[in-house]
């Protein structure tokens, strides 16, 4: 938000951050954080945010920079509001809709990449469940128990879809184009 409230310098610094950050393949760049951490479910989750935050960095810019020259945010600005109230009481409040979109589908994302970090054996460890921990050990009786296999990975599908679903129901009531 601060990168698009006051563009220039600021801007730019911070969105080639984010460009250094989206040069690299996100699961590369997860396992790489956690093959360096180490395998946890705390790791698991910092690799993830650390892969992930660039998402919301660049939504939140795109829907600030139109923001910011909406008639509202120019009269709060007129009548003197600090910049942190404009932010806050303004610009934040009227974006926080397509970030929603953006988080309920990233957690269909994050749900993959957690299961593939553990199906590789870097992410959540045993006695602690996964569903990617569940479809590694289950590939080792795939002839003569498939259902191992099968049911954590119809899990997997049932949740991303429904993030997935919940997202697109959410972009149609949020959007108000789409309100009659």
């Amino acid at each position: 938000m601060v990168s698009g409230y006051y563009r220039g310098g600021v801007d730019s610094i911070i969105m080639r951050v984010v460009d250094i950050f989206l040069a690299f393949p996100v699961i590369v760049l997860a396992i790489a954080i956690v093959a360096v951490r180490g395998p946890s479910l705390t790791n698991v989750m910092v690799a993830l945010v650390f892969v992930y935050w660039t998402t919301y960095a660049r939504v939140t810019r795109g829907v600030t920079l139109v923001l910011r020259e909406e008639d509202y945010v120019l009269s709060a600005r007129s009548i003197g509001a600090s910049t942190g109230r404009i932010m806050s009481r303004h610009i934040l409040p009227n974006a926080i809709s397509p970030i929603l979109v953006i988080a309920s589908l990233g957690l269909g994302n994050a749900i993959l990449a957690e299961a593939a970090l553990s199906f590789l054996g870097l992410g959540i460890q045993p006695p602690e469940a996964s569903w990617g921990s569940m479809l590694n050990f289950g590939m080792q009786f795939l002839r003569d128990a498939p259902f191992l296999s099968i049911f954590p990975g119809i899990a997997i599908f049932v949740t991303v879809l429904g993030f997935n679903l919940l997202g697109d129901g959410l972009r149609d009531a949020l959007d108000p184009r789409l309100r009659q």
